[in-house]
């Protein structure tokens, strides 16, 4: 990379593999410009014009090979590697060759990095630029992990299918390809299942939401819901893989199932109970029936039908084992299956979900509580309670996909200032998240070939719009991005300069990140009163 990528035309975020720009004068895009792909880098063209068009107000046509000066292709010869890609910019043209249709895609993610940041904002109607200009590069470039994911609680808060439209294009845009959707949780149920339609008609509303973290809690007094249909599913599934980003959906059992129980009572141990209005970790588990198992399967397989993700996120986290010892159906389970204690009964009951996948050609995922009492063979643990899970896994010869609280929890606070809103959690900066590596130290480099990535979590308690959603992922998931995607040993001080580049292209997107010099008292900003 040049040394002052702040002022550099190919200030480019996450930092490629290899890039070399001599300073030369690169390609002008105007109203000639045309562009042509392969097949099987056709999408990829659509993507292209379509985003570029409406920045620059230039028609882009589509031309023949000879004739286009971008040409889009797929070469797996090409020496590239997954999602791999080079980029190669002159006077005559820009070429991306990808090893696969993802690369493609990112070596065009790339190229529109080095346009101006209003290559993210959609020109007004009619107007065209002569200022649309490619700098001279050639970028050699693949990512480090192929796991490189976000998990998005819309269970606590709901996100309505526009606004996850909107963030996989910026995970698209950071190279990103997971977008793990936590749909479950004690505070609401957000996916249409048509065989059980009460999960939404009943447990999709909660009648007031906590507000903060104070004692004795405090309650806004306004109802919350909402859910996603299948068809907004599979709206919102086509509209990721046109991006190369995977959907992974996440039901929460069998723990965390308050929203479930309000729906179906007797899918727990206690009758009725209402939908969550609280946050926090609650007694109310799912019962381990015959009918429990059933009823979950049906769930599971009509998951199967809206999303084509392998992996099928069963949670498993936080279950409270108080009402199963108080069961006389958990403890005659437990008796009849031969199991040492509750523990055990909970693994039994993963088990069982992790088998009816595997029937249906899926891999079960969970957190890393589902390592307690044994873990299925095949299973995928998601390290969240610092890195021990995930070593303990890898070395049982379980994949492994890192999001360890300390460097991966952007609902935490960004830093000790009293004007930073709902400061919940541990102090994680921007280059906290940068410098922390996802592949544990402890780990042997056989052992470390199980660790299939990593993601970062944004659990939505305390995020309850849009603009407090872009507040606390960014710019924090820009420095992830470039962790998860570089092969470079990592320098914050060469980092920072790149990411106030990036900023721009943010601000161009209408982003309203988190500024990095840090909070300011609202009665500060123009126009806002409070965070709403």
């Amino acid at each position: 990379m040049p040394d002052n990528p702040r002022n550099s035309p190919v200030s480019l975020l996450p930092r490629p593999g290899e890039v070399t720009a001599d300073g030369s004068e690169g390609l002008a895009l105007d109203a000639a410009t045309r562009i042509s792909a392969d097949q099987a880098a056709g999408p990829t063209l659509t993507w292209l014009r379509r985003e570029l068009g409406a920045a620059t107000g230039l028609p882009l046509s589509i031309g023949h090979e000879q004739d286009a000066r971008i040409r889009l292709s797929v070469d797996p010869t090409a020496g590239l590697g997954e999602e791999g890609y080079r980029l190669i910019v002159d006077t005559e043209g820009a070429i991306v060759v990808g090893h696969d249709p993802a690369g493609v895609f990112y070596g065009a993610q790339t190229l529109r990095q080095l346009l101006p940041a209003d290559a993210y904002r959609d020109a007004p109607v009619g107007e065209a630029s002569d200022r649309w200009k490619l700098p001279s590069v050639r970028v050699t470039d693949a990512p480090r992990f192929r796991w490189r994911g976000v998990m998005l609680d819309i269970a606590r808060h709901f996100q309505p299918k526009r606004e996850i439209l909107r963030f996989i294009d910026l995970l698209a845009l950071h190279k990103l390809n997971v977008l793990h959707l936590h749909l479950s949780d004690d505070q609401g149920w957000r996916v249409e299942i048509r065989r059980y339609p009460k999960l939404t008609e009943k447990g999709s509303w909660r009648t007031e939401s906590q507000v903060g973290m104070t004692k004795p809690p405090v309650f806004d007094g306004r109802p919350h819901g909402g859910f996603l249909t299948q068809d907004d599913i599979r709206e919102i599934v086509a509209y990721a893989a046109e991006r190369h980003v995977m959907v992974v959906p996440e039901i929460d059992v069998p723990g965390h199932s308050q929203a479930a129980i309000h729906a179906y009572p007797e899918l727990g141990e206690v009758g009725e109970i209402p939908v969550g209005t609280r946050w926090g970790i609650f007694d109310e588990v799912l019962a381990v029936t015959d009918h429990v198992l059933d009823f979950y399967k049906n769930v599971f397989d009509e998951l199967i039908e809206l999303f084509p993700s392998p992996y099928v996120h069963v949670g498993g986290d936080e279950c409270p084992k108080t009402q199963w010892k108080n069961s006389e159906s958990a403890q005659q389970r437990i008796r009849e299956e031969g199991l040492a204690d509750e523990d055990e009964l909970q693994s039994w009951f993963i088990r069982r979900l992790g088998d009816h996948l595997t029937e249906r050609g899926r891999r079960l995922l969970g957190w890393d509580e589902i390592l307690e009492g044994g873990l299925a063979p095949g299973a995928t643990v998601l390290s969240w309670r610092g890195e021990e899970g995930g070593i303990a896994a890898a070395r049982a010869g379980h994949d492994v996909v890192m999001a360890p609280t300390a460097t991966s929890y952007l609902d935490y606070k960004q830093s000790e200032s009293p004007d930073e809103p709902v400061p919940v959690g541990t102090l994680l900066r921007v280059e906290d998240v940068y410098a922390g590596d996802p592949v544990p130290s402890d780990l042997t480099e056989k052992e470390a070939e199980h660790v299939l990535g990593a993601q970062v979590n944004l659990w939505t308690e305390h995020i309850d719009t849009p603009r407090r959603l872009d507040y606390m992922v960014f710019p924090r998931l820009s420095a992830f991005a470039e962790k998860v995607w570089s092969t470079h040993e990592r320098d914050y001080a060469e980092f920072e300069p790149r990411l106030v580049h990036h900023l721009g292209r943010l601000d161009a997107a209408g982003v309203e990140y988190r500024p990095m010099d840090g909070p300011r008292p609202w009665h500060s900003r123009p126009g806002v009163q409070g965070w709403g």
